[in-house]
């Protein structure tokens, strides 16, 4: 299963379970999300296919839903850079580098992706047409290139946000599925993995992992 790039860090945060339980999305015209809108969803849902593509290996990002991963997590404290140490002191560091404290995830994806709705219009892309309904080709070109820092996304170093975007597809599709992500296992199925139940039970699936009776360790002799 092909990817572009490579992963480099992870969110470090936990899904925001109540809000996917209880809540109405935000956006009424982007069901099922919290803080993508209809048009930021479209993107997202189309770049991290072709980051993650279905092939013969199993699904892709799509069908795992990534991009509901991805949207919980933005949505969430770490999007708000609630989870993210803050005070100091710092090591000097890069010009490509961020800075902790500037460092908001849903304030740098909702720039990233306002920027990059303007370009794909400069670029010839009409705004009424998705990103997604472009050839796979173009689509793969366009990621190359915010992978290689070729765009101003306001401020936003098109490489970073390009990592991150990497970062949270590789995340989303692999993480374990007890987080409400990998819809259907589709990870674990892809790679043979039966599942933690399966291994600690006769019965997979079909209820908890059976409790084994408790066996004394023998204790030595003094004599």
């Amino acid at each position: 299963m092909a990817v572009l790039g490579a992963a480099t860090a992870v969110p470090g945060a936990a899904l925001p379970g109540a809000m996917r339980a209880s809540g109405a999305p935000r956006y009424p015209e982007s069901p099922g999300y919290f803080f993508f809108d209809a048009a930021e969803a479209r993107f997202i849902e189309a770049a991290c296919e072709r980051l993650i593509p279905a092939d013969a290996s199993g699904p892709g990002a799509l069908d795992a839903g990534v991009a509901e991963y991805m949207d919980l997590q933005l949505a969430g404290p770490w999007g708000a850079g609630e989870q993210s140490y803050r005070s100091g002191p710092w090591q000097p560091g890069t010009p490509t580098q961020v800075h902790p404290a500037a460092f908001k995830p849903a304030q740098w994806f909702r720039t990233a992706l306002s920027a990059i709705r303007r370009d794909l219009v400069r670029r010839g892309v009409p705004d009424e047409v998705s990103f997604r309904d472009s050839p796979a080709g173009a689509q793969d070109a366009y990621l190359r290139t915010l992978e290689a820092g070729g765009v101003d996304l306001d401020g936003v170093p098109s490489a970073i946000f390009f990592r991150l975007l990497l970062t949270m597809t590789v995340e989303g599709y692999f993480s374990n599925p007890r987080h409400g992500i990998s819809r259907d296992r589709v990870n674990w199925r892809m790679q043979g993995f039966p599942g933690a139940h399966a291994i600690a039970s006769s019965t997979a699936g079909s209820g908890p992992p059976r409790q084994e009776a408790r066996r004394e360790i023998p204790q030595p002799s003094l004599d």
